[in-house]
């Protein structure tokens, strides 16, 4: 039998695990989790926000997004204007997202708020117009990742895209960034909700 004392340090760090939960977190809830949205803020003058390094391994990516007032924008040079931000999706193909990725892309452009499909198969970019979209409401939008395509989806609108690999998504979670060439110049704020 095993002298008390080296079996101390396995009943301190078991009891430390107790006293850091409280009596609800060890009965298990019936309560369906529901999906928070996050407020995704880009600083004026910054290209993106602090957000950690998130591994995926799916075949889709589904969530809501809305913008508000702060997504309307002017360059600082006109020919910048038609650049697409970047909003939300993976990288994929177990590679850098500059090599293989799929993520949506906006843009306030000619007055209006626009989502792309934007994305990089085997380090080939290109994007496409999805829809246009309101200001101040919730849009669904989604990525499946099939054989060798990307399917972006808003509402009824569809838009397909080549994809570097097949099989299941391998990469890591993409999130919200302003240019292009600029950096933002204001203080821009996107809501988004992941979805099931």
């Amino acid at each position: 039998m095993q002298p008390f004392y080296k079996k101390l340090p396995i009943l301190l760090v078991v009891a430390g695990l107790f006293a850091s939960c409280s009596v609800e977190d060890l009965i298990p809830s019936t309560e369906a989790v529901t999906q928070e949205e996050t407020q995704y803020t880009i600083k004026s003058g910054a290209h993106e926000t602090t957000n950690p390094f998130k591994p995926l391994k799916t075949n889709k990516i589904k969530f809501s997004v809305k913008f508000d007032k702060t997504a309307k924008y002017s360059t600082k040079d006109p020919n910048n204007q038609a650049d697409i931000n970047k909003l939300y999706g993976m990288a994929d193909c177990n590679s850098f997202h500059h090599t293989n990725s799929a993520r949506f892309g906006w843009r306030w452009y000619q007055g209006k708020l626009e989502l792309h499909a934007y994305s990089y198969a085997n380090g080939v970019n290109s994007s496409k117009l999805v829809s246009a979209v309101d200001l101040d409401k919730w849009y669904t939008c989604e990525i499946k990742l099939e054989d060798n395509k990307y399917v972006f989806q808003v509402g009824n609108q569809k838009v397909e895209q080549p994809r570097g690999c097949d099989g299941e998504g391998v990469g890591y979670q993409l999130y919200p960034y302003f240019g292009g060439d600029e950096t933002a110049p204001h203080e821009i704020n996107i809501l988004i909700k992941n979805e099931k």
